[in-house]
């Protein structure tokens, strides 16, 4: 026995289907829509938080071409301090050096980390001079 669906029978479940489609994808871009504002706010919250300083550091990752995080990550340094960023920038420098069997291109990114460090170092060192000339109220 065949089954046969009627034409109007096909027609309604297509739009239906249609339908369920649209409701979806609309609920969908609303939830997707309502997150990019909650993370373009937060975005723009942190940077406010961040102030000139913040300035400052992303010119310096676009000028490096490395982040603060990552900078830190490549010369494992959790706490930005001069003398941590020297000791590990010394040691990871002659561990990389070509006539030891060391990585030139490893070198040179322990170098750029380092110039990355010591240029947020130098931002935060000024931002600490300006805070302290600031005239109490």
């Amino acid at each position: 026995m065949e089954s046969h669906v009627q034409p109007s029978g096909m027609f309604s479940l297509a739009k239906y289907l249609a339908q369920i489609i649209v409701m979806g994808v609309q609920v969908v871009g609303r939830a997707f829509a309502r997150a990019l504002r909650q993370e373009f706010a937060a975005s723009r919250a942190a940077a406010d938080a961040r102030g000139r300083a913040g300035h400052r550091s992303a010119a310096a990752s676009n000028l490096s071409g490395l982040s603060l995080q990552e900078a830190q990550q490549i010369l494992n340094v959790s706490k930005l301090s001069p003398e941590e960023v020297q000791k590990n920038y010394e040691h990871l420098f002659k561990v990389n050096d070509k006539s030891v069997g060391g990585s030139f291109y490893l070198q040179s990114k322990v170098v750029r980390a380092k110039e990355r460090l010591d240029e947020e170092l130098k931002i935060q060192a000024q931002e600490d001079r300006e805070k302290g000339q600031m005239p109490h109220t």
